[in-house]
């Protein structure tokens, strides 16, 4: 019920961007308000790659060591330590 300008200043954003927010909810509701994919190439990480790499975290921890660093979760898991 408040103007774009009143939501733009309480939220920071721009006018433009509650005006998106606000048409995409008019438009599709709460379905509307998921965020749209991103031009360019495709992730490569899955969600599964993800979800593994922090199960790990959080429930292994790594020989000798305290913590993961980026290099033994990449070594650990595959992937690259930029992944990571």
């Amino acid at each position: 019920g408040h103007s774009i300008m009143v939501v733009s200043r309480r939220l920071g954003v721009s006018a433009d961007m509650v005006r998106t927010w606000r048409r995409r909810f008019l438009e599709r509701g709460l379905d509307g308000l998921s965020d749209e994919p991103r031009p360019g190439v495709p992730r490569k990480i899955t969600d599964a790659d993800v979800e593994r790499v922090i199960v790990k975290t959080l429930e292994e921890k790594p020989k000798n060591a305290t913590h993961w660093s980026t290099r033994s979760m990449a070594a650990a898991t595959g992937m690259s330590q930029s992944a990571i």
